[in-house]
């Protein structure tokens, strides 16, 4: 698709400001809308444009990108009525990039068409790293011609794309991907517990595994976090949480029971009632530890 298209983006987080930034690097027009202007300042030095709402956002562009917190936020920006659907002209295409409701996704895609435009829902993984590095793995959904139009995109924001089906396929990709995820988070937290409560230098033992067959990106990536217990956000456990309960939501209606994402949630909560949503998930090791009586050190 030709630099001339204009792209329109709501949301400019941990993850959604470095994914804007790579299309505007790209030479594409952008304009931008996100609920705290100033979050969004770097991006309007660089050259792209402000907008007062979603649907003001789209009135402007060919497609509309999103990446924000809740499903609610998502059908705001989209479908509501100050959303980028109301302003978006024939042929234009809505991209959801926000993990998400596979429900919504369908119902998003459904009332674009009435409007004869397109819609995709694209979750991505690959944290805050992933975003600043273009590396992230995307999950598209939707019609094929959309994705192929919209690929170039893409291909500015990741390195492994992947079209899987009809809309709200995206989104049950990225869910399947959260599942993996929390029972990764806890075979990195558990292990490295194990081994500092074990009496080993924690460091060398983890230097050792991250590059076997135990080891993981997790554990490569939040692992090294963990032992400078450093807890900032890549991936938010108030969002976390979301995807955890839209997982549950989803086994529900397929009549499955998956006991690991049900532990998952509980301990997340407890972490979240505790008023720590804000910090990363890698934050489970500390609650880990507290079951036991214990106290995380980090790395010494």
């Amino acid at each position: 698709m030709s630099k001339d298209l204009r792209i329109g983006w709501i949301g400019t987080g941990v993850m959604g400001f470095s994914m804007a930034n790579h299309l505007l690097d790209a030479g594409y027009k952008l304009t931008v809308y996100t609920r705290t202007k100033a979050k969004a300042e770097q991006l309007l030095t660089k050259g792209a444009h402000w907008a007062d709402s979603p649907c003001a956002v789209a009135q402007v562009s060919d497609a509309v990108f999103s990446i924000v917190g809740y499903p609610a936020d998502v059908e705001e920006v989209m479908i509501g009525d100050k959303g980028a659907l109301r302003g978006l002209g024939k042929g234009g295409i809505l991209c959801d990039m926000s993990t998400s409701s596979p429900a919504l996704a369908e119902r998003i895609f459904d009332e674009a068409r009435k409007q004869g435009c397109e819609a995709l829902d694209a979750p991505v993984t690959g944290g805050d790293v992933g975003a600043r590095e273009a590396k992230l793995s995307i999950f598209v959904g939707g019609n094929t011609a959309a994705f192929e139009r919209l690929l170039p995109c893409f291909q500015k924001m990741g390195t492994k794309i992947l079209h899987c089906g009809g809309a709200g396929f995206g989104q049950k990709a990225k869910l399947a991907n959260q599942v993996a995820i929390a029972g990764v988070m806890f075979s990195t937290c558990e292990s490295l517990l194990f081994a500092q409560e074990a009496g080993l230098d924690v460091t060398q033992w983890m230097e050792l595994v991250v590059a076997g067959a135990a080891g993981s990106t997790a554990m490569n990536t939040l692992g090294r976090r963990i032992l400078k217990n450093d807890f900032a956000p890549g991936f938010f456990i108030d969002h976390f949480i979301k995807d955890l309960g839209l997982c549950l939501e989803e086994c529900r209606r397929m009549g499955l029971i998956l006991p690991g994402i049900t532990l998952a949630d509980e301990l997340y909560r407890s972490i979240q009632a505790k008023g720590l949503g804000k910090q990363g998930t890698q934050t489970l090791i500390a609650s880990l530890a507290e079951l036991s009586a214990k106290h995380w050190r980090g790395g010494q």
